[in-house]
């Protein structure tokens, strides 16, 4: 990957979330962000986007969904009315319900008028609600998007039958609500202790009172993948995060997100990252 493509955004760090409008150009360049877009495609004859190698031609209507770390590009689009709403990676994993959203839809990148008529004309009207809200002089507008940005996601999850099919992932089972607090008990705990001695599967599964197995379904239905991986993506979370302050070790920083060796960290941030741990390190700080 090219670390000249990362493009760090100033509002990851003071803000949760962003819009902006008006754009002249027709395109942009191939990057990618640690904060996720949402894009409304504006009206005009031509409209291209890209996301990692799939190649969308879109109406206006259409929503690009574009999740943190994904390469995008605006190949050619008319942009002066198009929407970009921008979203802080630390606010989606704030509620347990929005990784869950989010995770579910990770392949999920266009939602087309012409296919998904009532979902569009639904959530167009939340983005431009979020648009006259950004855009006043209202004290709590953040919060008022905010809000309006956990609306989109639920009702985005209202239709997810109608995705459910091209996502080749199945619907979430009913799960009660005492093991649904069970589980967000779990991920909570990991999230804040991920240097205790043991966070193995089998042992949250005891923590949650469950058995191994249903444990290992029921996570994987509420955040769209396994255990292993989810909890390689919360050190690196919590990586990213130390690595942005230049007075720990890159050593520190790979025993305070959880990961066992130098190694292991290396290995499983360029897999995920696309570059190693210093390389991020440089970059961040070259930015600034």
């Amino acid at each position: 990957m090219d670390y000249s493509q990362y493009e760090i955004y100033p509002f990851d760090s003071v803000s949760a979330f962003n819009m902006s409008t008006g754009y002249k150009e027709r395109s942009y360049q191939m990057h990618w962000h640690s904060y996720g877009e949402i894009m409304y495609v504006g009206p005009g004859e031509t409209n291209i986007y890209k996301v990692n190698q799939s190649t969308y031609e879109l109406a206006e209507g259409d929503f690009v969904l574009i999740w943190p770390m994904e390469m995008h590009a605006i190949v050619d689009a008319d942009r002066k009315e198009a929407l970009v709403i921008q979203f802080s990676n630390a606010f989606m994993n704030s509620l347990f319900d929005l990784r869950r959203i989010m995770h579910f839809y990770r392949n999920l990148h266009v939602i087309c008028i012409h296919s998904h008529p009532e979902l569009a004309a639904k959530l167009k009207t939340i983005a431009f609600k979020m648009k006259e809200y950004f855009f006043s002089d209202i004290v709590d507008k953040e919060l008022r998007c905010c809000t309006l940005l956990m609306e989109f996601m639920l009702t985005l999850d209202e239709h997810r039958k109608e995705f459910a099919p091209e996502l080749n992932s199945e619907v979430q089972d009913s799960y009660n609500d005492d093991v649904m607090r069970r589980m967000i008990a779990v991920t909570d705990y990991i999230k804040n202790n991920l240097t205790a001695d043991d966070l193995s599967q089998a042992t949250m599964a005891e923590m949650a009172g469950i058995s191994k197995d249903y444990f290992s379904r029921i996570f994987k239905s509420v955040t769209g993948t396994n255990y292993s991986k989810w909890l390689n993506m919360i050190r690196l979370e919590k990586a990213i995060e130390l690595l942005s302050v230049n007075d720990r070790s890159l050593t520190e920083v790979a025993m305070l997100s959880g990961f066992q060796s130098i190694p292991s960290f290396n290995r499983v941030f360029k897999e995920e990252k696309g570059m190693s741990p210093g390389d991020y390190r440089a970059l961040f700080s070259g930015n600034k």
